[in-house]
């Protein structure tokens, strides 16, 4: 049986080649692709693909809450995080997220076949490149972040963040998460007093700091 793939990464041109390169392994059929989060999640859960491939900066919702969301929502699924920054900060939250891969986007596609078939086996897998840098920073890492103004963010308030520092108006996104205009306020109150910071410039700089959301998509 072969290995249902879903691809998830804004860029088209980046899908195209890893749909060609990935549909040549005789085990494994990407099902289909999705150039943000949030449509990663609604074919993730429409169509139940044994792996996703998802790219970890995506806009409107990045990969590692949709990731999140995934895990939650599709039994089984398998999630393999594709970047193209060997940062120790976004590996730890890919993986808390529940990904059990994290592959740089300059590997072979080899590498990614093996990071597919490895998840698969419900083990993880790191590029070679970041896999020294990860174990030695692992343990510190996740304790910095678990003491974080970042950790206190429900992943609903993470959600407002990251749209809200891509420059997104409060009705804008209300329509987006289908939520009334007055709750996207309180959200967005409830997340600066938490991080406290009280301007728009400072939680964009904030996001991109933390990873949310480079902006310039």
């Amino acid at each position: 049986m072969n290995l249902r793939v879903l691809l998830a990464d804004d860029h088209r041109i980046v899908r195209e080649g890893l749909r060609s390169l990935l549909n040549e392994q005789p085990d494994i059929e990407v099902i289909a692709e999705a150039g943000d989060g949030q449509e990663a999640i609604r074919l993730a859960q429409k169509m139940s693909p044994i792996v996703v491939v998802m790219d970890i900066n995506m806009p409107n919702l990045n990969g590692i809450e949709a990731t999140r969301e995934i895990i939650a929502t599709v039994p089984g699924v398998k999630v393999v995080a594709l970047s193209m920054y060997a940062d120790v900060r976004f590996v730890m939250r890919a993986l808390k997220a529940g990904a059990l891969g994290y592959v740089l986007k300059d590997c072979a596609v080899e590498e990614l076949n093996q990071a597919i078939h490895t998840v698969v086996a419900n083990q993880t897998y790191l590029s070679p490149k970041i896999a020294q840098m990860v174990l030695e920073k692992y343990i510190n890492q996740l304790q910095d972040d678990d003491c974080s103004p970042f950790s206190t963010l429900t992943a609903r308030e993470r959600a407002v963040l990251q749209l809200l520092a891509e420059g997104k108006s409060t009705k804008q996104i209300a329509v987006y998460l289908c939520l009334s205009v007055k709750t996207i306020e309180t959200h967005r109150k409830k997340i600066m007093d938490k991080l406290n910071i009280h301007s728009i410039a400072e939680l964009t700089k904030y996001a991109i700091r933390e990873g949310l959301t480079s902006v310039a998509m």
